[in-house]
């Protein structure tokens, strides 16, 4: 071979060499995961009014009355003004002095005026949208005894001494008790309560025949204990353990027990009865527990202390209606439409135009206030000129 040949092979060898024993180059590091856009947190919603200033005030026409739904909502009214002059508003709306006209205009009245009065001597006021929703109540009748006996074991308490208002560690104040360290803590459940928290302690008022008559008879917040001779004991709301409402027949709607609008309650009795210990752990599934007192005046009495009135009376959320003042409903139920006046409170009552019409006593009464359940439009009366004051200044 040529010297040129062989120095040519020579070097392709040597350059095959180098190629073989070279290391290779190394893969490119992998490119970096792109940053998740994180995704933005939504506004929380504003809180619900805490009263009726907040939720806005608006002026209305006046509807039309009828006379004798007028002479009922007069009657009722009379009997609030006593309380309406001398009680702080805690909807905001009013003051104590703004009901003095009208309620010395409604002592002397003729009820031949009535309609006029509530028509001419009120502005009518929507509160928020005014989008009301009514339920109802009445006085039940149970049966009971005054002495524990073999048909008569489930015991009506009476207010106990250690439910008081108390600042707990939260620094929120209510309802409660202050246990064996000096800590205020939440007072005793339903549960707590019928497995015999406090039992031994006179706190017997008298004792139920039914459970569940009494569990509705709270609810209620007043009644009647039919004793064995056939007198009336007629018991009415003392206080309440603090613990939060808790609607049992849509508790049943939600598991699909009850279909949608039949939680009425004969449906949620009947099935109640139908299964005891259901039955049995419905019921503590609301915490909240009346106390009662015995009443031995007119009654049922209801916040304002005064006589509740069949067709007449209405609870409402004190926060967005003063107690006492005449309220006009307008709802898809024609019975529990027109002129009604605010004297009562109950634990499901709350928030803007949210009322319960009460219907007195008996199986009619039962039947209308079990199965009401109506929406319309609600109207507040307050005495003229309060509503400028209640607007928010620009």
């Amino acid at each position: 071979m040529r010297p040129f040949a062989r120095g040519l092979a020579l070097g392709l060898t040597l350059l095959v060499a180098a190629c073989a024993t070279r290391a290779p180059a190394p893969a490119p590091p992998p490119a970096p995961a792109p940053t998740p856009t994180p995704t933005p947190t939504p506004p929380l919603p504003p809180p619900p009014p805490a009263t009726a200033r907040e939720a806005g005030v608006a002026l209305a026409a006046p509807a039309s009355l009828s006379p004798a739904d007028a002479e009922r909502a007069l009657t009722a009214f009379r009997s609030s003004c006593p309380v309406l002059v001398r009680r702080q508003d805690q909807s905001g709306l009013t003051t104590p002095t703004d009901w003095q006209a009208p309620c010395a205009e409604a002592a002397s009245l003729a009820v031949a005026n009535a309609v006029s009065f509530f028509r001419d001597r009120f502005e009518w006021v929507r509160v928020g949208t005014g989008e009301a929703f009514a339920t109802g109540y009445y006085e039940p009748e149970i049966q009971g005894s005054r002495i524990q006996a073999m048909d008569y074991t489930v015991p009506i308490y009476a207010k106990p001494d250690d439910l008081v208002r108390c600042t707990k560690a939260d620094g929120t104040t209510g309802r409660g008790r202050v246990d064996e360290t000096g800590t205020c803590v939440l007072y005793f459940t339903r549960a707590e309560i019928d497995d015999g928290t406090l039992a031994g302690r006179g706190l017997e008022i008298g004792w139920a025949a039914d459970p569940i008559e009494l569990f509705f008879l709270q609810i209620q917040g007043s009644g009647r204990i039919k004793l064995p001779d056939g007198q009336v004991m007629r018991i009415g709301y003392a206080d309440q353990n603090g613990r939060d409402y808790v609607a049992i027949g849509r508790r049943l709607r939600d598991r699909g027990i009850l279909p949608p609008g039949g939680a009425n309650m004969e449906a949620i009795v009947a099935w109640m009865r139908a299964q005891p210990d259901g039955g049995k752990s419905l019921m503590r599934e609301n915490l909240s527990y009346i106390f009662f007192k015995e009443l031995t005046g007119p009654g049922p009495l209801g916040a304002l202390n005064v006589a509740v009135a069949a067709r007449s009376s209405v609870a409402a959320d004190p926060r967005f209606v003063p107690l006492g003042a005449p309220i006009f409903l307008s709802l898809d139920r024609t019975e529990a439409s027109g002129l009604w006046v605010a004297q009562d409170t109950g634990g499901a009552i709350k928030g803007a135009n949210r009322f319960d019409t009460f219907w007195g006593a008996g199986e009619e009464a039962s039947r209308t206030a079990g199965g009401m359940s109506a929406k319309g439009q609600a109207l507040i009366l307050l005495p003229r000129g309060t509503v400028a004051r209640a607007q928010p200044v620009p």
